[in-house]
């Protein structure tokens, strides 16, 4: 009884501060999700130590990402990511390659050795598509034309950093395994090809089939076993679980309306969500900032990871215009958990130091904490119209 009021008693810390501060926020014109980022910070163990993280709430904050982005696929249409493919895979390719450049000539410019160096370019390289969602949904944004690129840009990024961490992990232990490498990244492409092009026919091909069955909401019980089934294959690909919760509500987008997904699936997200992001801030040590020059090194590691998106994304798309490509650049910006992941990898591996992962630690979150706020500044005010969620098949911009 003990052990649950404890935990009941995090979770309850954990919703209510995340949600009042994104009230806060809120009232001040600023995303909620940035109130809810604070909330963690200050319930962390670097502050109040209110919320420690631990295998429940981390794997609560896991699903509550997972179905954050199952939501904002239930918005986006197939048709809408295809309509933007060239430019979308311009903008990963090119915020692959400027941030990891950038991150590793610097961290060699200041005497690190080449591995280290190396892991830093690769957390440079990840994308948090998370955050960037939240607000996008909070401004009913998800359909206008950088939305899109955003989204689309955001699975083949996360392909290609499987890739970058793939070598830099090989390298780590002294050796390449080129066919290993190969089929990971065939798998990874494979899977969402298959899941853009194929899945929503199949299916609209069972509807019938789903109508016939008797259980109450049965389309919505079958889209979440969906979810969870890709979001655990894109595990085993290695790819980030939310690409395949994504990818789920993207095959199932055609079909929400006929089956009322996203007016089910919203009050999941907006009760799992919040978890998500208090997390992250909650992994913040602000102690980490009184190292002797890590300040310096990590305020110079935050700028070029900024800098590196915005430039590499940004010039991706130029040909939309100034103002869209300046939007898909902050919305690439945030590294969030994935970046988090990669320096977790490189300190398992004892091939980073703690301050490195220190550095990175710090990166990850100021880039998170950074985007929201200018994304919002960029972005145009929401539209009267239906509320969030409901979905009225406006595009905005339309390409």
């Amino acid at each position: 009884m003990e052990h649950s009021g404890k935990v009941l008693l995090e979770l309850f810390f954990m919703f209510a501060g995340g949600k009042l501060l994104a009230e806060v926020f809120e009232r001040l014109r600023q995303p909620g999700v940035l109130g809810e980022l604070f909330a963690g910070v200050l319930l962390g163990p670097s502050l109040l130590g209110l919320v420690h993280p631990n295998d429940l709430t981390l794997g609560l904050a896991e699903i509550g990402a997972i179905f954050l982005l199952f939501t904002v696929g239930l918005e986006t249409r197939p048709g809408d990511l295809l309509a933007v493919g060239w430019t979308a895979t311009l903008v990963a390719v090119s915020g692959v390659i400027v941030p990891f450049v950038l991150g590793f000539w610097y961290m060699k410019a200041v005497g690190y050795n080449g591995i280290e160096s190396i892991f830093v370019g690769a957390a440079m390289v990840a994308t948090s598509v998370g955050i960037t969602a939240r607000v996008l949904a909070d401004l009913g944004a998800l359909s206008s034309r950088a939305a899109r690129v955003i989204l689309a840009a955001a699975v083949l990024d996360d392909i290609l950093g499987l890739l970058v961490l793939a070598v830099v992990s090989s390298l780590s232990t002294g050796q390449v395994h080129y066919v290993q490498l190969g089929i990971v990244a065939a798998e990874a492409a494979a899977f969402a090809l298959v899941m853009i092009f194929l899945a929503s026919r199949v299916i609209g091909a069972f509807h019938p089939h789903v109508e016939k069955l008797r259980a109450r909401n049965s389309a919505f019980i079958l889209s979440i076993i969906l979810c969870l089934g890709l979001s655990l294959a894109s595990t085993y690909i290695g790819m980030a679980a939310i690409v395949g919760a994504f990818l789920a509500g993207l095959a199932l987008a055609d079909h929400s309306d006929r089956w009322k997904l996203r007016e089910n699936a919203h009050p999941l997200s907006e009760f799992l969500a919040p978890f998500f992001f208090v997390l992250l801030g909650v992994q913040v040590n602000v102690r980490t900032f009184a190292t002797p020059g890590l300040v310096n090194l990590a305020s110079m590691i935050c700028i070029l990871a900024i800098v590196g998106k915005l430039v590499g994304c940004g010039l991706g798309c130029l040909r939309l215009g100034f103002k869209d490509a300046l939007r898909v650049g902050i919305g690439m910006v945030p590294r969030g958990e994935v970046g988090l992941i990669v320096a977790g990898v490189g300190l398992t591996l004892h091939t980073i130091s703690d301050a490195v992962y220190s550095i990175v630690l710090v990166m990850s979150m100021v880039t998170t904490l950074a985007a929201p706020p200018f994304l919002r500044m960029v972005l145009p005010p929401p539209s009267p119209g239906p509320e969030i969620g409901q979905g009225n098949g406006s595009v905005e911009n339309g390409v």
